[in-house]
């Protein structure tokens, strides 16, 4: 291989500890402002404290498991290039698309938000118009370079984070135990199944410090520096804006505006029953707002790029996905191409549907990474493993088990986009036994 097609596939190492932090909180952190609420309409303050508290336990063994995948295996692909070094290139390809799947069509359903958003602001443009320049503004800026992108990440990530431990400063003083307690079960124990893709909503998308290991400086101590501290970052934000929000004045002052409409502004809703729409926390709450939002846009967006990047590198889909740009060294093509992906799932206005698909790929490729955790231990015991995952195998096994009930139970409640998920990983899996799942 030339110098020059070298370039052609690889990536510049440029992060470091600080800048992976940013990175994972920013995927997640616009869980915190949005989305989550909906599943209080599912299960109640119990149903949903319950569903997120085996859902917190599932991320925080996977995180550290994954994180031993990571740092023995830093490349792009993440779940992809573990899976076929421990399964074979169907699970290989299985993972993989589970992974695509999750960060091309979570990307959408943020954007329509922060189209939703500024429309309050800009009221003339359209909110589909608003979603759409942001996808090709984020975009864009991904493609000038990952240091600046991750930069970019790192500031609007920590702007995001201040304003949730002011909003929890200013609510926790009228937090009350009673109205933890109040209608806590509407539905029964069933609504706490219903709402697991709500607590998965916390913390979709971690995963993605993985895919950028391969530009990570010293990824054997950084990844792991970088992925830990995020996950506990976020633990440590979950609990905060679920207790001070509900505690105000119940689960349904945030779920429901006014209008008695199920609102996506739970924050704003928790506020405005203790100090009124007028106060000055209320107006800083809801104008920083939108740095949450777009920290998720952006680092899922980077995240997603790398993926299909290692996808078409490999072979598994066009080849041109898996060139990086002869000027910037970042993934170009894959990076438009998923654009173009996203910006059609905008069209479908389908936004709620398409983060439960996202959930469904978020789970396929906890459970095939587990798996291939497992399988690599048995197989490879001679492989690197700067860091091993504590407690193993209880660990990966713990997050295998809640993953695989999990997808059971979204497939149950959400039988329809189960059908749907499982039809394009079947027509995906078809494509590629045609074509490059038959070469050697």
């Amino acid at each position: 291989m030339t110098p020059s097609q070298q370039s052609e596939g690889q990536l510049n190492r440029t992060l470091g500890p600080l800048m992976l932090w940013g990175l994972g909180v920013g995927y997640v952190i616009s869980g915190m402002y949005f989305g989550w609420n909906l599943g209080l309409e599912k299960g109640g303050t119990l149903g949903l404290a319950v569903a997120t508290f085996f859902i917190i336990i599932m991320y925080l063994t996977f995180t550290f498991s994954y994180t031993e995948l990571a740092c023995a295996i830093p490349k792009a692909g993440g779940a992809f290039d573990y899976a076929v070094r421990a399964l074979g290139r169907d699970w290989g390809f299985l993972g993989g698309m589970a992974q695509n799947i999750e960060f091309i069509f979570a990307p959408p359903a943020i954007a329509f938000a922060i189209g939703a958003y500024l429309n309050i602001f800009m009221p003339g443009i359209p909110v589909l118009a608003i979603a759409v320049v942001a996808y090709l503004v984020f975009t864009g800026l991904n493609i000038l370079g990952v240091k600046a992108a991750a930069s970019f990440e790192l500031i609007v990530t920590v702007v995001a984070v201040i304003e949730l431990l002011i909003f929890s400063g200013a609510a926790l003083p009228a937090f009350e135990f009673t109205n933890l307690t109040k209608n806590a079960l509407p539905h029964g124990w069933s609504g706490a199944f219903a709402a697991i893709p709500f607590a998965i909503w916390f913390f979709l998308a971690i995963e993605g410090v993985a895919n950028v290991a391969e530009e990570t400086v010293n990824p054997q101590r950084n990844v792991l520096i970088g992925f830990g501290s995020a996950i506990m970052t976020l633990v440590v934000l979950c609990l905060l804006t679920f207790s001070s929000s509900v505690g105000i004045a119940g689960w349904e002052a945030v779920v429901y505006d006014a209008s008695g409409t199920a609102s996506d502004s739970p924050l704003p809703l928790a506020l405005a029953r203790r100090f009124g729409e007028g106060h000055v926390l209320y107006q800083l709450v809801t104008s920083i707002g939108l740095f949450g939002l777009i920290a998720s846009f952006h680092g899922i967006i980077l995240a997603a790029g790398r993926a299909t990047f290692e996808f078409g590198r490999v072979g598994f889909a066009p080849r041109g996905l898996g060139k990086v740009h002869g000027r910037f060294k970042t993934p170009s093509n894959a990076l438009l191409v998923n654009m173009g992906i996203g910006i059609i799932a905008l069209f479908t206005g389908k936004t709620g549907e398409i983060i439960t698909i996202a959930c469904f790929g978020a789970l396929t490729l906890y459970i095939v990474s587990m798996v291939a955790l497992i399988k690599l231990r048995k197989t490879e015991p001679q492989l690197e493993r700067p860091f091993k995952v504590p407690m193993y195998p209880a660990f990966p096994v713990v997050a295998l088990v809640i993953a695989s009930i999990a997808l059971v139970a979204m497939t149950v409640y959400n039988l329809l986009l189960a059908g749907i998920y499982v039809g394009m990983l079947v027509v995906m899996y078809g494509w590629f036994r045609l074509t490059v799942g038959r070469e050697k």
